[in-house]
């Protein structure tokens, strides 16, 4: 398998199982929304999907671009709730999470949206690929 393919799975497989651990265990996600965020439960439930439907777009080249675009939104979208959570701390974290781990996080967002783009939008286009993994 070549790089960009195991890249690819690899990146899927992290979305999908992201977006499950949303439904898995809602109240730590929702803990880590800022108190101005309306309707947390929904927001929540609604980033979860759209992290495993994401995930399995990556993996099916007809989709592939709208995921990577997607998938990049979503990146975006959540960022201010890392930033909140890098200024004011974590209380509800099982076991605590130092600050240093909030700020680290915020760069590692590029490191996420940076791995998207090589593997759903740079290079030939998704739905010209033969093989979702085999490009």
């Amino acid at each position: 398998m070549k790089l960009r393919g195991s890249g690819r799975l690899l990146l899927g497989v992290f979305f999908i199982a992201a977006g499950l651990n949303h439904f898995r265990d809602p109240a730590l996600y929702q803990s880590m929304m800022p108190p101005w965020v309306p309707w947390p439960e929904v927001l929540q439930k609604t980033a979860g999907a759209a992290e495993v439907a994401g995930g399995l777009g990556v993996l099916i080249p007809r989709f592939r671009r709208m995921a990577g675009w997607g998938l990049l939104w979503l990146l975006a979208a959540v960022f201010p709730a890392n930033l909140h959570l890098a200024l004011h701390g974590w209380p509800e974290a099982p076991g605590g999470i130092a600050p240093w781990v909030l700020w680290a996080r915020l760069p590692l967002q590029l490191v996420f949206a940076a791995w998207v783009w090589w593997a759903c939008l740079s290079g030939p286009r998704a739905d010209e690929t033969r093989d979702a993994l085999d490009s």
